[in-house]
This record gives C-alpha cells, sequence and structure tokens, in this order.
C-alpha cells in the first residue's frame, strides 16, 4: 500500500492490499477500496462507496458526494463501483436517493471519459463507455458495452439498451434498443450498431437475422406491437432478436424511433 504524504485518509476508510492514494487526494471514511485501487492525485471518494479492485481515478474526479437532487435529504445511500474501471479527469458519480432505491452502480471494466457524469440511482453495466463530458442523468439504466459518444446526454429515466451507440452531442429522450444506433437532437434511431457487433465477434448470419427483425418492426406497415409479435414469431431461435423484442415490450418510457415509423399500439 503507498500512500502520498500529502493524501488524506480519514478514520474508517477501509483500503485492500496494493491500493496507492496520489498527492492530494481524499477518502472519506466510509470507502472501501478494494485490491490494486489507485488514485493517481487530487481525486475525492467520498460517502459509502465501494471501488473495485484495480480501478483506477485519474486527477479531480468527484466520487461520492452528495446527489444532486433537491429532494435528496442526507438519507444514507450508496455508490457501487465495479473492478477495472477507469474514471478519467473530472469525472463525477453520485450515489443513490431514497426516490430511486438508495444506490448508483457501475459495473466492471468501464470507461468513464472526462468531464463524464453518472447521477444518482443510474444503473451502469459492464464494459460501458462514457466519452469526453457525456452525461447520465438520475435514474438511468445503461447496459453492457453500451456506449455514449462525446457530449451526449440522457434525460432522467432513459434504458440504454446492450451494445447500443449513441452519437456525439444526442440528446435522449427515450429508451434506446439493444444494438441500436442514436444520433441527433433529439436523438433518431438509424439503424443496427453493425461496427461494434462485428468488433465484438458476433455470428455474421446472427447480425443478418437481426437487421431483418429491425427492418421488420420499424417498418411503416400496421402497428409497432403488430410488427412485434410478427418478428418474435418468425425469429423464435434468434437469441439478438429475442433480445430486441423483450426490450421493445418491456419499454416503458417510450422508444427512440426511426423517422416517419409506424407507432401505433
Amino acid at each position: 500500500m503507498t500512500i502520498h504524504p500529502t493524501a488524506i485518509v480519514e478514520d474508517g476508510a477501509r483500503l485492500g492490499a496494493g491500493v496507492k492514494i496520489g498527492p492530494y487526494s481524499l477518502v472519506g471514511k466510509d470507502v472501501v477500496l478494494g485490491d490494486g485501487v489507485e488514485i493517481i492525485s487530487h481525486a475525492v471518494v467520498t460517502g459509502r462507496t465501494t471501488i473495485g479492485p484495480r480501478t483506477r481515478i485519474y486527477p479531480f474526479a468527484s466520487i461520492g458526494h452528495q446527489p444532486q437532487d433537491l429532494k435528496y435529504a442526507g438519507e444514507l445511500s450508496t455508490l457501487r463501483i465495479g473492478a477495472d474501471c477507469n474514471i478519467r479527469e473530472h469525472a463525477t458519480i453520485n450515489p443513490g436517493t431514497a426516490g430511486g432505491g438508495m444506490e448508483t452502480v457501475v459495473g466492471d471494466r468501464c470507461l468513464i471519459m472526462i468531464g463524464s457524469h453518472i447521477g444518482h440511482d443510474c444503473h451502469v453495466g459492464d464494459n460501458v463507455i462514457l466519452s469526453n463530458n457525456a452525461g447520465l442523468a438520475g435514474h438511468c439504466r445503461v447496459d453492457d458495452y453500451a456506449i455514449l459518444s462525446g457530449h451526449a446526454g440522457t434525460v432522467q429515466f432513459v434504458h440504454v439498451g446492450a451494445h447500443a451507440f449513441v452519437g456525439g452531442m444526442t440528446k435522449v429522450e427515450k429508451d434506446v434498443i439493444p444494438y441500436g444506433m442514436v444520433n441527433g437532437n433529439p436523438g433518431v434511431l438509424s439503424g443496427i450498431n453493425l461496427v461494434g457487433l462485428k468488433r465484438r465477434g458476433f455470428d455474421r448470419e446472427a447480425i443478418h437475422q437481426l437487421r431483418a427483425a429491425y427492418r421488420m418492426i420499424f417498418a411503416s406497415e400496421g402497428t409497432l406491437r403488430e410488427r412485434v409479435i410478427d418478428a418474435s414469431q418468425l425469429f423464435a431461435d434468434e437469441p439478438l432478436v429475442q433480445d430486441l423484442v423483450r426490450f421493445i415490450s418491456s419499454a416503458q418510457g417510450g422508444l427512440t424511433l426511426p423517422d416517419n415509423v409506424g407507432t401505433e399500439e
């Protein structure tokens, strides 16, 4: 364990083996740092925050401070960040609130780039990337391998599906389907994230079937409900399509759709 002489580690903090705390950093009394965590310098980790093994926190990051929610009344909510994450300069991550389940969660192997923000009560999966200055408002959910590009932002309660890609400076007002691409202000669904799926080794035939189901679901004929049912039946043995069907069927806050698509239920 290495703690720089200018760092402040409050009594009660629990530090794992091999932790490194750099110059002018502060670790609060209720913080738990897993084995091999490194706080490079000038960062603050406070509140009831748990950081998983080998996560690195860069200068001027603010982790675990009071949520930016006027309803917050000092409740002892928590923040949990997984293993092998990189939290870059000026990033901010807030704990939960009583109105959102009392916990903010960030999964393993996430890259939280410069100036990005994860609001109170968010649930972020594994291998998620928030590019520079991307922001998640409170109560959002982002599933595994999703990417939000620079300056993209979500409104509260939005759900971004697994392997989705949100383009730079996009405003996301409604849920984003898994494997989808969204761009614009407000965001519009613009197709399947083919580049991301190929890079992650998805089978070519599975991608082909997913594209066919996408075209069926977001066609202009019939109602959205009818098209989803048709795709579910036609592609009953295709796991990616069934992921898509389940997501659409359970969406609570509306979906980000392509332009000029039929939406009637």
